[in-house]
């Protein structure tokens, strides 16, 4: 399959992706420099990630941690710039190590230039994870 190009369109093949657990391939869609931010990330979580090694490093293990099953209630929005959207979602699955369910609602603003992703900012309410699979993650991507 041909790697879309268009924002909306890479944006739901990555999340495709992320649901097969191909991280390889999810961390494909970025490019070389892309920047990862997280601007509610809490004390001891990374904020920002810069480089698709960096972003590579911090997702490598992320099916170890949380098992997504589907990704719920997609709605991207286009924006003035035609190269980034703003998409909102629910990641519906469980946390590994406790087997809890896992439910999170993200808004994500992603910037894609050449067919990769060049910026994407994570808004997601680190208080919703259950601190014992919240604590497992964290300790791994820091």
């Amino acid at each position: 399959m041909t790697t879309p190009a268009q924002p909306a369109e890479l944006f739901r093949h990555g999340l495709r992706l992320l649901l097969d657990k191909d991280i390889p391939a999810w961390v494909d869609l970025w490019d070389d420099d892309g920047l990862l931010t997280f601007p509610f990330a809490p004390p001891g979580w990374p904020n920002r990630l810069e480089g698709k090694g960096a972003i590579s490093d911090y997702m490598r293990h992320y099916p170890d941690h949380i098992d997504l099953h589907d990704f719920a209630d997609v709605t991207i929005h286009q924006t003035a710039d035609p190269e980034t959207i703003v998409a909102e979602m629910r990641g519906v699955g469980r946390l590994v190590a406790s087997g809890d369910p896992f439910d999170m609602t993200y808004i994500a603003v992603v910037s894609v230039t050449n067919g990769r992703i060049t910026r994407y900012r994570d808004y997601w309410n680190p208080l919703a994870v259950p601190q014992d699979g919240a604590a497992d993650f964290a300790g791994r991507a820091r």
